[in-house]
Order: structure tokens, then C-alpha cells, then sequence
């Protein structure tokens, strides 16, 4: 069973004092399995970071449905969506968007702190990930005092913190130099050659070109959905003559 469906969902805004609406979305049909590593990409206005909102339950579709994990979230409350995001779902933002006043660990900390977790459990789940992101030298010190890298695998590891069904990640190069932005790349690598499940949402051809599968939108449509085929994946043997 996929993770994740949505069947045609629309979004629909109305500009503020106005009765003029926008169309964000015009009937998406998508359908994501566990493991994938996805890329969502068109122009600005395209709907891509509409459809990541509604994906991750920060925004409500217009019409349409949408089912998460075998459940259908379509017409959840505010408080229901919020407990989705906080035990389903990992997001990933371009601006890292770590709480300045806290320390690596804390910030790892505060979703599990939320969910009623004991704090020897949380210790315990943060220390780990702060290993794996490589950051065990960094732990104690607060966001200011790390590299734009640093911050954002802080914030891929506070993403994990969760078990989450899926990963969302906005842009998440957007504010690091190029360098930099491919050792995070080399971090979402990983994260799905481990088996995580991953939607980015990015506009750089290069970045999606490190995903499995691209989903390209333009004016709220769907005019793409392909593979991403990659040197190294595996030639099938051709048949013998």
C-alpha cells in the first residue's frame, strides 16, 4: 500500500478584500511508496510549495483527497493535523528554522518534549542522531554557533527525531553555498539509501537530479512524473541472441 495518496486535490485562495481567486492546485493525482526519494519542482507560482504544504499537513486542500499512512486526513481538525505533523511527518526548512535560545541537543529535544516523552528517552534519541549527523562535538552549542551546514543538519537530524512516515525538505540548499549544499545532499543520500522516505521541493535542476523521481508542476498542474535514472543504477543483462 503506498504511504501517502492524494486524488484530485485542488487548492483554491481568494486574495485578501477581494473576491478574485487563485487556483494554486487543479487536480493532482499522486501516489508515493515507502523509500522513495522524490523531487517536486517547477517555476515560482507553480504550486509545488502549496502541494508540499498541504503534504505536510500545513495547509488544508480546497477539494480532493488526501490519505497519510492509510489514513484518510482530508477533513481533519486543526488540533487532528497537528498531531499528524508532530508524530508522522519530519520537515526540513531552506532557513533551518532552529530556536536560537537552545542548544543542539535541546532543539533535537523539543518535538519529543511535546509528545509527553520521558527525558531519558529523549536523551537517548537525540544523542544518537546528533551522531549521526556528525555533530557530537556540537551538541551543547546553540545554532549561532554553527556553520549554515552545521544548522542544517541539525535540522535534518531534529526531522528524524520522530521515526517520521516521510521527510519533507523545502529547499534545503538554498541558503549554502554550493559546497556545502552537496555535503547536505550526501546527507539525504544516505538517509534513503537507508530507507527514509523523502519529497523535496526544490527549483535547481541539479539538486532534483540527486532525487529517484521528479514530479514537475506548472500552474497548479502535474506536467511530469518520471524516474530519475542515475549512472550507477544497474543495466539489465541483454538476452542472449
Amino acid at each position: 500500500m503506498p504511504i501517502a495518496v492524494v486524488e484530485q486535490l485542488t487548492k483554491v485562495y481568494r486574495k485578501p478584500g477581494t473576491a478574485v481567486e487563485v487556483h494554486a492546485l487543479r487536480g493532482i493525482d499522486l501516489s508515493f511508496e515507502a523509500g522513495e526519494y522524490i523531487a517536486i519542482t517547477g517555476a515560482s507560482g507553480s504550486g509545488k510549495s502549496t502541494l508540499m504544504n498541504i503534504l505536510g499537513c500545513l495547509d488544508r486542500l480546497t477539494t480532493g483527497r488526501y490519505v497519510l499512512g492509510g489514513e484518510d486526513i482530508s477533513q481533519l481538525s486543526d488540533d487532528e493535523l497537528s498531531e499528524i505533523r508532530g508524530r508522522r511527518l519530519g520537515f526540513v526548512f531552506q532557513n533551518f528554522n532552529l530556536i536560537p535560545q537552545l542548544t543542539v541537543r535541546e532543539n533535537l529535544e523539543v518535538p519529543l518534549f511535546y509528545q509527553g516523552i520521558v527525558p531519558s528517552d529523549r536523551h537517548r534519541r537525540a544523542g544518537r542522531l546528533i551522531d549521526m549527523v556528525d555533530l557530537a562535538d556540537r551538541s551543547e552549542h546553540r545554532p549561532m554557533e554553527l556553520s549554515g551546514g552545521q544548522q542544517q543538519r541539525v535540522a535534518i537530524a531534529r526531522a528524524l527525531i520522530n521515526d517520521p512516515l516521510i521527510v519533507l525538505a523545502d529547499e534545503p540548499t538554498g541558503n549554502l553555498d554550493t559546497k556545502t549544499g552537496e555535503m547536505i545532499l550526501d546527507v539525504f543520500d544516505e538517509l534513503h539509501e537507508a530507507g527514509r522516505t523523502i519529497i523535496m521541493v526544490t527549483h535547481e535542476a541539479h539538486v532534483a537530479a540527486r532525487t529517484r523521481r521528479t514530479i514537475r508542476l506548472s500552474d497548479g498542474l502535474m506536467v511530469q512524473d518520471e524516474p530519475v535514472h542515475h549512472p550507477t543504477d544497474a543495466v539489465p543483462d541483454a538476452p542472449d541472441e
